[in-house]
């Protein structure tokens, strides 16, 4: 898994949909996960399909690909969203294009939250030409996911399945599909170019285990499916790297892996809304020449460079630290209590961490072991839930 100073040349990230905004990655991460829904949603709903999808034997070619998969993916029109007006000179209204897929028979549609932020009306395009108005169901800006329902009939709705994302490895053939610049239902191909990466949500906070690709896409694509060579969405396209020299594809794209999408689309069918846990610090890697030069009792392990007033952390009495040093070209905050490990995991970066608390629900006890003054002990921690950006 790259660190956080990896990905420091994705400088123009931005996302996929026509009104899609830039977005940058910081060196120092702050752990926890969301308070915020849209929609309290308490009837019954089906589950979306996942697992194994009803393939034919081998891999499909694109076009068997496109043809089975493209019925279920939806073009997105949405009005009254914050940005640059795309509608004629005068009109108040602002408009928005992007992507979505049906995720059952019962009319839930998956797409970016940044495609549907701040809608006052949605619309839905199907394949058959028909449009109809959808109910926004819940949304995840911290993955930058949200979950629409239509009221259409059930032969109209064709499902796709989430396939696991697990399986994903480098070089795989993928196709995205999805409607850039409004051309609907566009169908393109290419490979799977990197795993692990991570890019920043719309609210600032990391996602994690994010797909790239080299599968053209645009402004338009973002909510469309990232299919494998059995028709399986393995991811949801969201942000395009520009390299800051354009606004259009250069060869690189990222999707939300489709494990997190289950992960989110269950809670948002169940409750309205995403439960994220919160430790409540901002912290570093330790490095080898950190370490070295400044002699701490770790080579490995999560510098707490600062604590979050009326966090958990805060609660457990964790310390953060208060002396700013530059190694190698970098900043670090030393003095604070230095964490190695969370339950029995042994943590040794931040995306561990991260890891670690997305397992856990608000309210979970946790133990972390820690460096404290180069003595070794462990606190208790009550996780809480992720505001609803990094600044609070």
């Amino acid at each position: 898994m790259p660190s956080l100073r990896s990905l420091r040349p994705y400088a123009a990230l931005v996302a996929t949909a026509s009104l899609g905004g830039a977005v940058a990655v910081g060196a120092v991460a702050l752990l926890g996960g969301l308070d915020g829904s849209t929609t309290i949603v308490t009837e019954t709903v089906s589950s979306p399909a996942t697992g194994a999808a009803p393939r034919t034997a081998g891999a499909m070619s694109v076009n068997e690909i496109y043809e089975r998969a493209a019925p279920g993916v939806v073009q997105i029109t949405s009005t009254g969203q914050a940005g640059v007006s795309i509608l004629p000179a005068g009109d108040p209204r602002q408009l928005a294009l992007g992507s979505g897929f049906v995720m059952d028979k019962a009319g839930h549609i998956v797409t970016n939250f940044h495609v549907v932020e701040g809608a006052v009306e949605i619309r839905v395009s199907f394949s058959n030409r028909d449009t109809v108005e959808a109910t926004l169901v819940g949304t995840d800006p911290s993955t930058d996911l949200a979950v629409l329902e239509v009221d259409t009939s059930a032969s109209a709705l064709t499902p796709l399945w989430l396939g696991d994302s697990d399986k994903v490895r480098v070089g795989d053939p993928v196709v995205a599909i999805g409607n850039p610049f409004g051309l609907d239902r566009t169908a393109t191909a290419g490979i799977v170019s990197a795993l692990q990466r991570f890019i920043t949500a719309p609210n600032q906070y990391t996602i994690d285990h994010v797909i790239q690709t080299d599968a053209p896409i645009n402004h338009g694509n973002s909510g469309g499916p990232l299919l494998n060579t059995h028709g399986q969405v393995i991811g949801v396209n969201t942000q395009i790297e520009t390299g800051g020299i354009s606004t259009g594809n250069v060869g690189i794209g990222f999707a939300v892996p489709s494990n997190t999408v289950k992960d989110v689309v269950a809670q948002i069918l169940s409750t309205g809304k995403v439960d994220h846990a919160y430790l409540g610090i901002r912290g570093q890697a330790v490095t080898s020449d950190l370490a070295e030069t400044y002699n701490l009792p770790v080579e490995a392990g999560i510098l707490v460079a600062s604590v979050e007033p009326g966090s958990g952390a805060a609660k457990a009495r964790l310390k953060g630290g208060r002396t700013q040093v530059v190694v190698a070209g970098e900043t670090y905050v030393l003095g604070g209590d230095i964490i190695v490990g969370f339950d029995s995991q042994r943590i040794s970066s931040i995306e561990e961490l991260r890891d670690a608390i997305a397992a856990h629900k608000p309210g979970e006890k946790i133990s972390l072991a820690i460096y404290r003054a180069a003595k070794k002990t462990s606190v208790t921690v009550t996780l809480g839930r992720r505001p609803l950006s990094p600044q609070g």
